[in-house]
């Protein structure tokens, strides 16, 4: 399936998420600088680029973890730039980190259920009494977290402590917790990262059953380039918080200053010139 956000007639709002003139500086750095997207719903976005370039600041200026400098960040048609972190999660924004954050001393399903109760919160009497209604609500959470973890392969360790899991499945636990708010749009940051080559390819095949299962809209963050190029239908490459390229894969894997910067140097240039990366590999 593929849905391109460069649709014809697409007039102000009718995308998912709209960001205009984002910045954000740090003691006089530019961090991020005149930032722009337009997302449709049902796209998955990747965004690349070298280490500092501004990729999870994004991120964190999505969610409100961090206040922009300058900008808007419009969600659904509404202005979200100065939410707090709570409340853009709850309007359906979920999202992973580059490192992983999970209740290490919970068991798996704890991890899961205490996600889904911050988007099921029940009220205080019924919750101090435990009357029936909120036992009930209780039963429901404990049912559709484990209905999440069997599509993740993680039903028969939901009693396992969360920091007992390997890394890999650590990482996959993260997107079973931030599907369990029900979000519209999965921010992910850097899903791969410690996973070898087979768990990889089936994060891959993973992402595209939640995105058709969920109906979600997915941005993510990634160094795994082979797995950018073959999940990503549009991709946006970042270097000094700006962005430099935009496109579908083959548009950037053929843009001459990705090219230049991160694929290597241009054919028939001196070998002098050549960047200090590997030829051939893009560095997110």
């Amino acid at each position: 399936m593929h849905i391109s956000s460069h649709r014809t007639g697409v007039g102000p709002g009718d995308y998912l998420l709209e960001i205009d003139g984002l910045g954000k500086i740090f003691r006089g750095l530019h961090a991020v600088e005149d930032y722009r997207l337009r997302l449709a719903a049902g796209e998955i976005l990747g965004i690349i680029g070298p280490n500092g370039a501004g990729k999870s600041t994004v991120f964190n200026l999505l969610t409100g973890h961090l206040r922009p400098t300058r900008g808007t960040i419009r969600f659904r048609g509404r202005d979200i730039t100065r939410l707090p972190p709570q409340r853009i999660a709850a309007l359906g924004i979920g999202r992973t980190f580059q490192n992983i954050r999970l209740f290490s001393s919970m068991s798996v399903l704890e991890n899961v259920v205490a996600a889904r109760q911050l988007r099921d919160r029940a009220g205080l009497l019924p919750t101090i009494l435990s009357l029936p209604a909120f036992l009930r609500t209780e039963e429901r959470l404990v049912r559709e977290a484990r209905d999440r973890l069997a599509v993740f392969g993680l039903a028969d360790r939901a009693e396992v402590p969360a920091v007992a899991l390997p890394y890999g499945d650590q990482r996959r636990l993260e997107i079973v917790r931030a599907l369990a708010l029900e979000p519209t749009l999965l921010l992910l940051d850097e899903p791969t990262a410690g996973m070898n080559p087979q768990e990889s390819r089936d994060l891959l095949a993973l992402i595209r059953r939640i995105r058709a299962e969920y109906g979600l809209t997915i941005a993510l963050v990634e160094h795994n380039m082979p797995l950018v190029m073959e999940l990503c239908e549009r991709i946006q490459v970042l270097n000094y918080g700006q962005v430099i390229a935009e496109g579908t894969p083959e548009q950037v894997r053929a843009d001459p200053r990705v090219v230049e910067s991160y694929l290597g140097a241009p054919e028939g240039a001196p070998a002098g010139d050549e960047p200090s990366g590997r030829p051939g590999t893009v560095h997110a």
